[in-house]
């Protein structure tokens, strides 16, 4: 059975995107997905982006890490299926419903409306989400929040001197928090922009992380390091995020396909 596919990317993080919208696939499991974004024997990427039919939305995304683990949200790939959509739509994903829209060579994506509760996020136990009393090595008092996934955040006088390769994975998996986290490490430039640099749950160190900008943003924002719009520069370029008068994020920036092909399902089911 050949599958086609779509390899893009957004910022550098890039996605082979299944569209299984009009022609249905077979069930896609964790082995399949991680198959699939193996760099060395599969077709490599950062997540396998899976469309399909929904019921309560104009179509759903289901987004796998590279790891297999399926995950709730992702900012970046939001864009890139805008793109490929080519008009405005509602997605329904694991996050709740978003809405895309294609925009230039990019797309602007109304992420819904950020949680903060310690049991959304979600943590182990009750606590301040936005100082938090903990710390690792020299990262401390961070900020937490959910947006459409979990992300904590720390804002550090230099976001590159941060050993992320390191304490990244070891701040994903602390029993603080039972779904995993993602790790950002940010620094405020100017009232209007973040530098950042995020570990991603799932996929390691990444060029770029639409709701690790959007999580570090609000969290700046509730600070009130920045103001409602900024921008937010990560290795792979920058992204706008906006927190709205209605109390949602709108996030904007752009996507690009790279190359289209098959493969053959029994190769990696």
């Amino acid at each position: 059975m050949r599958v086609p596919f779509i390899k893009m990317h957004g910022l550098g993080n890039d996605f082979v995107v299944l569209d299984a919208r009009a022609d249905p696939l077979p069930p896609i499991s964790n082995a399949v997905a991680a198959a699939l974004a193996d760099r060395h024997t599969g077709i490599g990427c950062d997540q396998v982006i899976l469309l399909q039919s929904s019921d309560v939305a104009d179509f759903a995304m289901r987004i796998f890490n590279a790891d297999g683990g399926e995950v709730e949200a992702c900012g970046n790939a939001s864009r890139a299926v805008a793109l490929l959509h080519g008009a405005k739509a509602a997605v329904e994903t694991g996050g709740g419903i978003i809405h895309i829209e294609p925009v230039g060579h990019g797309a602007r994506i109304d992420m819904g409306t950020p949680e903060f509760e310690w049991e959304a996020i979600p943590l182990a136990y009750a606590m301040d989400t936005l100082n938090m009393p903990v710390a690792w090595e020299g990262l401390d008092q961070p900020a937490s929040v959910n947006v459409g996934n979990p992300h904590v955040v720390f804002f550090v006088e230099d976001c590159d001197a941060v050993p992320l390769d390191r304490l990244g994975p070891q701040i994903e998996t602390d029993p603080l928090f039972p779904a995993g986290i993602n790790v950002n490490v940010a620094t405020i430039e100017s009232p209007e922009a973040i530098r950042l640099r995020v570990w991603e749950r799932g996929a390691g160190l990444t060029r770029a992380c639409g709701t690790g900008a959007c999580a570090t943003a609000i969290a700046a924002m509730r600070r009130g390091l920045v103001g409602r719009e900024t921008r937010v520069a990560l290795p792979g370029g920058a992204l706008t995020v906006e927190w709205n008068e209605a109390g949602r994020i709108i996030m904007t920036g752009p996507a690009s396909e790279s190359f289209r092909g098959t493969f053959d399902w029994g190769d990696y089911a």
